[in-house]
């Protein structure tokens, strides 16, 4: 149960950083929202492994590092986290005063390609800084990890909101950020991101299919 609790409060954190920050049009807001989950990895990953986002709990089951037994209940406290954060930033942000994004035409398929790409790159980094037997016990992790977010916020998130997570997502849904009838774009684009993560982590580290030692993440 720790390590679903863990989940929640990061995915919590996150997503209301996210929230708080895009509401208030905060300049700076991807290196805010790729700080909090940077401090939130390190103060989760030897609880949890921080995924604190769906897709990269889909590239770690992948991977072999947890079972479905636990990715169900990692991915009910993300979801549930998303929602609750999104209540809390609307409460002290104030509500939207911008329209949902919501893709369509050329726009949509931008949107899945950018937001593909970096879900894949951040699972990626996630798997190769976190659970590789290469990098035991590392100080970098979170650093890598915060740091992929903040740079795909930077580079596409005027183009596809920058979510690269579906419990990100939801919350900005539920934000009136993201239109509801265009969810599925995030959630598949950054589910398929992931997926692919893990299979060429996989690819690329053949002797990780053994289970490794237990590490950061």
């Amino acid at each position: 149960m720790r390590r679903y609790v863990t989940e929640f409060i990061g995915t919590f954190f996150l997503v209301f950083t996210v929230g708080a920050t895009v509401l208030a049009k905060a300049p700076l807001a991807p290196v805010a929202i790729g700080a909090m989950l940077m401090v939130m990895v390190y103060a989760g990953g030897h609880v949890s492994g921080a995924h604190y986002n769906p897709a990269v709990t889909l590239a770690v089951l992948l991977r072999g590092r947890i079972g479905l037994g636990d990715a169900l209940p990692y991915w009910a406290a993300q979801l549930v986290a998303g929602v609750v954060a999104a209540f809390a930033a609307t409460y002290v942000a104030g509500p939207a005063t911008m329209p949902a994004l919501s893709p369509s035409g050329r726009g949509l398929w931008v949107s899945l390609l950018a937001e593909a790409l970096f879900t894949f790159a951040l699972a990626y980094v996630v798997l190769n800084a976190a659970t590789s037997r290469d990098h035991p016990g590392n100080s970098f992790y979170g650093l890598a990890i915060g740091f992929t977010v903040a740079a795909g916020a930077f580079a596409v998130g005027g183009v596809s909101g920058g979510a690269f997570n579906p419990a990100v997502a939801v919350g900005a849904a539920s934000m009136g950020l993201f239109a509801w009838s265009k969810i599925w774009v995030w959630l598949l684009a950054d589910l398929v991101g992931g997926a692919l993560a893990g299979a060429a982590f996989l690819a690329l580290n053949p002797q990780e299919r053994v289970p490794a030692e237990p590490s950061a993440a």
